[in-house]
């Protein structure tokens, strides 16, 4: 029953077949015009490939070798008329024999009709051979013909095995080869990517299906020449990603089924065979079969085959080694599926072509070794490196040299320009040494060599790489010299900027140097790397120390990262190694404490060098936590110092170094770190001046210490300020390290005016006030007590004359001591003299003077140095003195004993600076003359009085002349009426620049000090009425010199105003509660 239904369903699809078979073949063989017959063609055509895809679809048994025959009768009558119809049809016919070769012949296809469709096939997708002009074909129709290219083929290959295949046969065999020389021709370089994927897998399916290893190998050479072709650099670059795999994978299905070990057996027992007989132990018998029985199963006619023998295999294998040299080429591709599927292919060539390409061996075992995937998943059925190292041991040899070629290549891979090609290298000695590793593969020339190409890698980077030295003048930022500025870097970046490879195209290769140290053998070699850097470190100096001295530091940190994790469930503090680790460390500390130590500002010591032991310290100190305050004695200042250093990667450096021994040594932030260090600091300080080792970073890290301890400080500071005098003794004659060095007295004396304990000890003084008041308005009891006291004064002149003469005293007048009634006492010791009496004055009289503080002391002496240098060529250091002098008079003003002999030594100086040619020290000049009438009062009244008649006056009238023409104005102007005051409309300090101009800031500095004069000290008359002539004009709209003028003579002042038209007369006297008759004018 079943016969009979497939027999009833094979004549139904011959019906089907039969009512499209006849009309086309009617057309086809008729001689009318092709082109015009050719839509009915197509339509026929595609009508029975539809059939036929539709019924293979319902059941594929049915279709057969006899109704593929019956449809290909009127497709052969096609074929011969090709070249009249259109491509179309030519491409709806080659599907058609695609489908009939896969459907319907299948495996009884005919060795004369195979050869018929291959060259029908080729002809049509290549051309036929000598024709010299090719038709065009559409991108379709040519992926049409590969297609039914690798039907056909993998077709005739699919026979039982007792029979021989078509392909092999005599007639067949130059059909194809043909096709075998189209479809390489379409995976040449230009062609599209879909013809070349199609071709690719016809051409795989050849060397698949086909099992004649001498026939394999005649195609072998084109083959291999054309992959190699498309798989090699430039051609690589421009083929698409699916292209190049698809052709690795080709390239191992050629490589394997024509020259796999075992389709070689015979060849490689043969050349064992004369190996062993150049070497004397000749074998009589073979293991396996030669090469002769290997062709003597193939057919008879061998003319298109080529004769296996040993001579054949070594120039095949030595031609196969230069292609692959080129294809390997791809590990450098950047796309991870391309280095993926080469991977691959190393590894089934290492496997199964070992002993037949074992030439090729070593860039196999290389570029296996370069794209092993580290982070992927392999699975446990796929071949490893590893696992061919177990079942090959002599691949471990490769292994080993191919990782020393790399090591000692790493110097000169370093020198390229090409970012990409350093990182590779770098990533290849990392994997090759995890191989190693694996492999359990110790060497001691390896551990040589790889210390010696780091270094003299890194050497040669450092070299090549731009110095990235930029000096700044401006040094630390003097923003951080604040409390809030040195509490902001806790907060700031505790991350050091790189210091090898720093610019920023380096960054990848960094990344990848520091990667290898982390990740470079064991533990116990990178300590043994390291000691090798350190030894080299005390032996060489420059780039070479440079280089050594952070291959160590990397190395030791990386070695501490691997243990850590031991150490946090083991103890193991008594092993040699982790003994040798913290000694190497400790060697390392040392060295990096005296590079800080020896810290200098030369041009000639490479910053990188301090940068290093800056980490060195600041990783000392992030392990041993709140235990390395100790060592801050030795390295807090010298971290501190590089705040000012002029290199601005070593003030980042220091900045993160200071953040991270604050936490870790358990401060909040900087700025207490250093305030509770201050006495190391100011060690520190005191020992360098002391050998004059005095740098401007020191003097600024000074200065910042100052001050954040602020006053209490400075009574310790005896030592260095004694130092800083002896050091301006010796370089007076430099301005610019002079001005550092009262920078720092200037914060000295800024922070000690500060003091609490500035007063004199044991002793409460009085404020001292020199302000002139202005007198009180005379009025009815005032008149009365004067009245009154003239009256008692005669009283009491009458009374006298009329006592009785008395003797001499023999005391001095006045109370004893806790005597309240002075009166009764006098009259009590005149009456009845005691030797007490007589002795008593002299202790009263000997009473020693309080002593003044060591903070006194040190200000009273910083403004007696003052006095030496406001003369220095430097305007800045001018100015800064005078500043000191402003800020200093009014703390020193209490005892007056001491302090008026220092205004009395400072006054030429300092009075001489207003006619200084730099206007900004001249106002400094006025400020420090209004601190010191502020301090000092009347004792200035003769000294500027004689001043003034020497030339104040004149510069007074000079400076005030000058503002005026920088203004722009001169003449008088019309005055504008407000609250009773007449302000000039276009005069005074208003045009021009105005405020800004430096003229006219001279002037207000010197109305201010004017004013000064006028509160605090005494004046006589022709001086207020000079003073009050120059600055009448400033009264309208400067209130502090008004007020100033009002205390000494407020008529005179009013007056002047009223003779210049400000103010304007009353007509009737006012007074309260009192009302005056109206007066007529004129």
């Amino acid at each position: 029953m079943a016969t009979t239904g497939s027999s009833t369903q094979q004549t139904e699809f011959f019906q089907q077949l039969k009512a499209i078979c006849v009309p086309l073949s009617r057309l086809v063989l008729r001689s009318g015009d092709a082109n015009a017959e050719a839509n009915e063609t197509l339509s026929l055509v595609e009508s029975l490939t539809a059939t036929w895809t539709a019924q293979v679809r319902r059941d594929p048994s049915i279709p057969n070798e006899k109704l593929a025959g019956y449809v290909f009768f009127p497709i052969s009558h096609l074929l011969r008329k090709q070249d009249h119809y259109p491509v179309r049809v030519i491409e709806a016919t080659i599907r058609l024999l695609g489908t009939l070769v896969e459907h319907g012949w299948k495996t009884k296809i005919t060795p004369e009709l195979s050869q018929q469709l291959l060259l029908f096939l080729s002809f049509t997708v290549g051309g036929s051979p000598g024709q010299t002009k090719k038709r065009d074909l559409p991108e379709e129709t040519i992926i049409e013909g590969y297609r039914a290219i690798s039907i056909l083929v993998d077709a005739l290959g699919k026979l039982p095995s007792p029979s021989p295949s078509p392909l092999i046969d005599d007639k067949v065999i130059p059909a194809l080869g043909q096709s075998v020389t189209v479809v390489l021709d379409a995976i040449g370089e230009g062609i599209p990517s879909l013809i070349q994927l199609e071709a690719l897998k016809s051409l795989q399916t050849v060397f698949t299906v086909i099992r004649d290893t001498p026939l394999l190998a005649q195609f072998l050479p084109g083959t291999v020449s054309t992959l190699a072709k498309i798989l090699s650099p430039p051609s690589s670059q421009r083929t698409q990603r699916r292209v190049l795999i698809a052709s690795l994978d080709v390239l191992h299905v050629v490589l394997v089924n024509t020259l796999g070990d075992i389709k070689v057996r015979g060849v490689l027992a043969q050349i064992k065979a004369e190996t062993q007989k150049e070497q004397g132990n000749v074998q009589n018998e073979l293991a396996v079969s030669s090469p002769e029985k290997a062709i003597e199963d193939n057919p008879e006619d061998v003319k298109y085959r080529i004769d296996l023998n040993p001579a054949w295999l070594r120039a095949t294998a030595s031609q196969v080694k230069i292609a692959l040299s080129s294809v390997l080429k791809l590990r450098n591709h950047e796309s991870e599926e391309v280095q993926s599927a080469l991977d691959r292919l190393c590894i089934r060539l290492l496997d199964e072509c070992h002993s037949s390409l074992a030439d090729s061996q070593t860039i196999l075992v290389e570029t296996a070794m370069m794209l092993e995937d580290e982070d992927a998943t392999r699975s446990t059925l796929q071949t490893s490196l590893q696992d061919l190292v177990s079942v090959y041991p002599e691949l471990g040899g490769k292994t080993k040299f191919a990782l020393y070629n790399w090591i000692s290549g790493l110097p000169r891979a370093m020198q390229s320009n090409d970012e990409r090609s350093r990182q590779l290298a770098v990533r290849n000695i990392l994997r090759g040494t995890k191989h190693a590793a694996s492999l359990q593969i110790d060497s001691s020339t390896l551990e040589d060599s790889l210390g010696d190409a780091l270094k003299d890698s890194i050497i040669g980077l450092i070299k090549t790489s731009k110095l990235s030295r930029i000096q700044d003048s401006s040094g630390m930022d003097l923003a951080l010299l604040s409390d809030s500025g040195l509490s902001m870097l806790g907060s700031g970046s505790d991350v050091f900027s790189p210091v090898i490879l720093n610019l920023e195209g380096q960054k990848s290769t960094r990344r990848e140097i520091t990667t290898l140290l982390s990740n470079v053998s064991t533990a116990t070699q990178q300590i043994k790397l390291a000691s090798t850097m350190l030894s080299y470190v005390e032996d060489y100096d420059g780039v070479d120390q440079v280089a050594s001295y952070w291959l160590a530091f990397e190395l030791l940190k990386a070695s501490y990262r691997r243990t850590a994790d031991l150490d946090d469930f083991l103890d193991l503090t008594s092993l040699e190694e982790n003994n040798g680790q913290e000694k190497i460390f400790q060697e390392l500390y040392d060295f990096s404490a005296s590079v800080l130590s020896s810290q200098s500002d030369s041009a000639d010591v490479d910053w990188r060098l301090e940068a290093i032991a800056m980490e060195v310290t600041a990783f000392a100190a992030s392990r041993l936590k709140t235990e390395f305050r100790p060592e801050l004695i030795d390295v807090l200042y010298p971290v501190a110092t590089f705040l000012g250093s002029a290199t601005p990667q070593l003030r980042s450096h220091a900045i993160a170094t200071l953040n991270i021994l604050a936490s870790s040594c358990g401060y909040n932030n900087v700025s207490e770190l250093i305030v509770d260090n201050a006495d190391y600091m100011v060690n520190s300080v005191s020992s360098r001046l002391n050998k004059f080792e005095i740098s401007p970073a020191s003097t600024k890290v000074l200065t910042m210490l100052i001050h954040l301890t602020g006053p209490k400080l400075i009574p310790y500071l005896d030592d260095v300020v004694a130092a800083i005098f002896a050091a301006l003794d010796n370089y007076h004659g430099y301005p610019v390290f002079v001005e550092s060095l009262f920078s720092v007295l200037s914060e000295i004396v800024t922070q000690g005016v500060k003091s609490n304990m500035l007063l004199l000890e044991d002793a409460n003084p009085t404020p001292i006030n020199h302000r002139k008041r202005s007198p009180a308005p005379i009025g009815i009891d005032d008149i009365l007590s004067t009245l009154k006291t003239r009256a008692d004064r005669a009283q009491k002149t009458l009374a006298e004359e009329n006592e009785p003469l008395q003797g001499h005293p023999t005391a001095p007048w006045g109370p004893k001591k806790g005597e309240k009634n002075k009166a009764k006492s006098l009259l009590d010791r005149l009456e009845n003299p005691t030797d007490s009496d007589e002795e008593e004055p002299s202790a009263e009289v000997e009473r020693p003077k309080p002593g003044a503080t060591p903070t006194y002391n040190l200000l009273t002496r910083v403004l007696s140095l003052t006095q030496h240098y406001l003369t220095s060529p430097t305007p800045t250091l001018r100015k800064s003195l005078l500043d000191l002098v402003a800020t200093v008079a009014p703390a020193l003003a209490p005892d007056e004993d001491a302090f008026l002999p220092l205004v009395n030594a400072v006054w030429p100086v300092v009075i001489t600076r207003l006619h200084d040619p730099e206007p900004f020290v001249a106002i400094a000049a006025c400020k420090a003359l209004e601190a010191l009438c502020v301090a000092a009062g009347d004792f200035l009244s003769t000294r500027f009085q004689t001043e003034w008649g020497e030339g104040l006056a004149k510069w007074l009238k000079k400076v005030k002349d000058e503002a005026s023409r920088t203004s722009g104005t001169g003449g008088k102007s019309t005055a504008t009426q407000g609250e009773g005051i007449l302000v000039p409309g276009g005069r005074g300090i208003s045009a021009g620049l105005g405020r800004f101009a430096q003229t006219v800031r001279v002037w207000e500095a010197a109305v201010e000090m004017v004013g000064a004069v006028l509160r605090y000290v005494r004046v006589d008359d022709a001086m207020f009425d000079e003073i009050l002539e120059l600055v009448v004009d400033d009264v309208p709209r400067n209130r502090a010199i008004r007020d100033a003028l009002e205390v000494v003579n407020a008529d005179a002042m009013w007056l002047a105003l009223y003779e210049r038209g400000r103010v304007e007369g009353r007509r009737e006297p006012v007074m309260e509660g009192v009302r005056f008759a109206t007066m007529a004018m004129g």
